[in-house]
């Protein structure tokens, strides 16, 4: 398994908007339909990674627990479909059904929404506040397949949480580690 980090964009960048394709409803969704007053966590994600699915029960556990507090969620797989055909929008609609997702799985097929994100690898996740501003880049938590950790979504639960509270939120922030994305050559 390749290892490739998150290049952590930088805090206090505005969310670029987007407006792609949710491959459970047929809908175009932008950036602004899924951003929450409370804030909007962003997840670049892909079907075939064994990085994203080790963590695919975290992520729908942690969207459950924090959008009944208000927050918006939204996945985005950006990842080169002819080469790898597991991660085509067809396939992301049975993952999405059968992982229970919560959220809209969202298809970057030209891949410039990945791109606008500085998304290096997936999972990569963002967290950003009710100004659209960049809080948090970088893992769920600890866990990775095969690392014996188990998946709690600690590091953006403690985020989220700073959020509701409103205390500052660490500004010592881990990069994701995953599978690269597979960019069109």
């Amino acid at each position: 398994m390749a290892r490739t980090p998150s290049n952590m964009l930088p805090l206090g960048t505005h969310a670029p908007d987007f407006k792609l394709l949710d491959t459970v409803s047929g809908d175009t969704l932008s950036f602004h339909q899924i951003h929450s007053d409370q804030g909007t966590v962003v997840m670049f994600i892909c079907n075939h990674c064994p990085f994203v699915k080790h963590v695919f029960s975290g992520i729908v556990e942690l969207a459950n627990n924090y959008q009944s507090k208000g927050f918006g969620f939204v996945a985005i797989s950006s990842n080169d479909v002819e080469n790898y055909p597991d991660d085509s929008p067809e396939l992301m609609a049975k993952v999405a059904q059968e992982e229970s997702f919560s959220f809209p799985y969202l298809y970057d097929e030209t891949q410039q929404v990945a791109r606008a994100y500085d998304a290096a690898c997936t999972p990569d996740f963002y967290i950003f506040d009710k100004n659209q501003k960049l809080v948090y880049r970088g893992q769920l938590d600890d866990s990775r397949p095969e690392n014996g950790i188990p998946v709690t979504g600690k590091d953006m639960r403690s985020a989220l949480d700073s959020i509701l509270n409103h205390t500052e939120i660490s500004a010592t922030q881990k990069p994701s580690i995953g599978c690269n994305i597979k960019w069109k050559n």
